[in-house]
């Protein structure tokens, strides 16, 4: 099974789901707004991804932090920022039973999903 994990609003989630629709794939949606993310499995894909790739450095949730924390900003306060707003991980992440993929790509999505 598949697990999408995002918000429901963002334009890049609706272009990965949208893709997944037409393309057949079921998936499970897990709303960050609604569910938000523990940290057992927060700690799994910062090991699998890289805190760099989760946290979304180009969103308004990352825009609203302030300075001081942008400007020394590690893994560890990475993990708290992520846990407490998880709408400023990076999204969509897709998690399969072996792979994990950050972000929307058509071609990353046939290639990936060609393997299930």
């Amino acid at each position: 099974m598949i697990d999408l994990y995002g918000i429901p609003n963002c334009d890049t989630m609706k272009k990965a789901r949208r893709w997944l629709d037409e393309h057949g794939i079921e998936y499970r949606f897990h709303d960050f707004k609604k569910e938000g993310i523990d940290e057992e499995r927060l700690r799994d894909w910062v090991g699998k991804a890289g805190w760099e790739t989760l946290l979304n450095r180009r969103g308004m949730m990352w825009r609203r932090l302030p300075q001081e924390i942008r400007d020394h900003i590690n893994e560890q306060s990475a993990l708290r920022i992520m846990l407490d707003t998880p709408s400023i991980i990076k999204r969509p992440v897709l998690v399969t039973d072996d792979r994990m993929l950050v972000g929307f790509s058509e071609e990353t999505y046939k290639e990936l999903l060609r393997q299930q």
